[in-house]
């Protein structure tokens, strides 16, 4: 029995963990295409590293719905490509990173 307790744990500890609201988004993916495709407008927009878009008191979005709108416009106005399920591993990236919904 002890065996099979630790055996359940082990699973669960190598388990890749994937974001709440994003549970098929891969965060290091997400950070990944984050860099390629998102930065360089962030930072245009509000300077420094661009990471204060997500941070700030004006921030626009405030539910994992809003997150996934506001990547799918963004994806569509950079022409980023991006697949859904692309969108998905930004989207836990950055839920992971900033926004931390449940």
């Amino acid at each position: 029995m002890k065996l099979i307790v630790m055996l359940f744990g082990l699973l669960l500890a190598s388990a890749p963990s994937f974001a709440g609201p994003f549970p098929k988004g891969d965060a290091k993916i997400g950070k990944t295409l984050h860099g390629k495709s998102c930065v360089s407008c962030h930072v245009s927009m509000v300077g420094g590293d661009g990471s204060a878009i997500y941070s700030r008191l004006e921030r626009k979005v405030k539910s994992p719905q809003q997150l996934q709108a506001r990547i799918s416009g963004c994806n569509a106005n950079a022409g980023a490509n991006w697949f859904p399920e692309e969108e998905n591993h930004v989207g836990a990236y950055l839920n992971n990173a900033y926004y931390h919904f449940k």
